[in-house]
Order: C-alpha cells, then structure tokens, then sequence
C-alpha cells in the first residue's frame, strides 16, 4: 500500500497547486484509485521566509504536526526557502523529502558540474550547501539581478505572470547561462509559473517537478524513504 503524503503548503497557494498537479501527472495509474492519498495544508499564513525579523520555525513545525496526527506518513514543502526550517519540520517525527537535495541529485543525473539557481537569498544559500557535497558548483546572480529577481517573485506571488514576468524571468535565467551554467534550476516555486525549458539554450530543472517525482517514487516504495531525523 502507498504512504499518505503531507504537503506543506501556500507558500505561496499557487505554487502549491502547481506542485500537485505536478504529483498528479507523475504517479503511474491505471484507475482513480491508484494516485496517492494527499493531505495538504495550504498556509498563507506562514510568516514570509524572507523577512529577518520574522520565524515560520514554529508554524511550520504545527503544520507538519497536524499533517502527521491527520495521517501522513511522509512530508513534503513546497517551497524551497521554507527547507531552512526543515529541522523543525522533521520534530513531528516524520520523513521530509527534502526538495533542494532532489534538485542537485536530478542536476546530477543531467550531467551538470555547474549550475545556475533562480531563488531567494535564503534558499540560495541552502542550495550551495545541498549542492557542493555533490560536487556542483553554484552560479547566482549579481547582487543588483537578484534585487531584480525578489520584486518578480512578490510580483508572481500577487498573481503576475503574465508576458512582461515571463520575459523578466527568461532574462535573468539567460544571466546565469552567461556565467557557466550548464544548466538551471527554478529553485523558488515561483519560477516555474513564469519560466520553462522553452525559454532556456541549456536544460531546465524544475525543483517542483523533481520533488513531485521523487515523492511518488518514496510514496509508492520505489526509493528508500528518507530517515527524517
């Protein structure tokens, strides 16, 4: 029997929902019956990961908690700056499939040494260190780019994706292709709403897409699940 996925959700909603259906194109089915058991908690609530006087530590921790006690066996976040608190999500005691770990185990796969990451400053950070034990070497933007790149992803985040964010993203993704990247990563869940491997001369990762795959590969038993603690 498939485990029961816990998705921490709404950060923001619509990359959730980009997520899941994601999970969905992903899971092998033959009837209804045969996609994975779901529980989701979409929180926009959340205090914003970006902010430094703010702390999502906590809710983040009663999320997983209440996803856990509702019957999920396995977590997911669906938000890559949301991983540095993923400490407090492993205290309910459940394995977290961590998004950014997938992310450099799939550029890997693809043959890259050198890639370029669309995210937060937070996340950048978290990605350098998911990354370099893998042997990946990390290109971000400029300062400036990336002072660029926040105000797209509160612009996406209030629902903006429309030509000028599509064209705003491609460009800045082009600057990491610039600097060496063999290939690039949507490491925030906003990118994707905006970027695809169409507006790209080297490959796209999609870090949603990744996780996606990956869950249903540990929810179905076809990879180890993670040890969470």
């Amino acid at each position: 029997m498939s485990k029961v996925l816990g998705v921490l959700g709404g950060m923001g909603p619509a990359a959730t929902l980009d997520f899941l259906a994601k999970l969905q194109a992903a899971t092998p089915v033959q009837r209804e019956q045969d996609h994975l058991r779901v529980l989701v908690d979409i929180n926009p609530k959340v205090p914003d990961r970006n902010l430094n006087d703010s702390d999502p530590g906590p809710v983040l921790a009663a999320m997983a908690t209440g996803l856990r006690d509702a019957g999920a066996q396995v977590l997911a976040i669906a938000c890559n700056t949301a991983h540095a608190y993923a400490d407090a999500v492993r205290s309910s005691g459940l394995p977290l499939v961590d998004m950014l770990e997938t992310a450099g185990l799939a550029a890997r796969a693809q043959g890259a040494t050198t890639v370029g990451v669309l995210g937060t400053s937070l996340a950048l950070g978290l990605y350098r260190d998911r990354l370099f034990p893998m042997g990946l070497e990390v290109v971000t933007l400029d300062d400036h780019e990336q002072v660029e790149f926040m105000a797209l992803l509160y612009r996406i985040k209030h629902g903006d994706v429309g030509t000028a964010s599509r064209e705003t993203m491609a460009a800045l993704a082009h600057r990491l292709v610039g600097k060496g990247a063999q290939s690039v990563v949507a490491g925030c869940t906003e990118v994707p709403l905006v970027l695809s491997a169409d507006d790209l001369s080297v490959p796209f990762l999609d870090a949603t897409e990744a996780l996606a795959r990956r869950c249903v590969a540990v929810c179905l038993g076809q990879e180890e699940t993670p040890s969470g603690l």
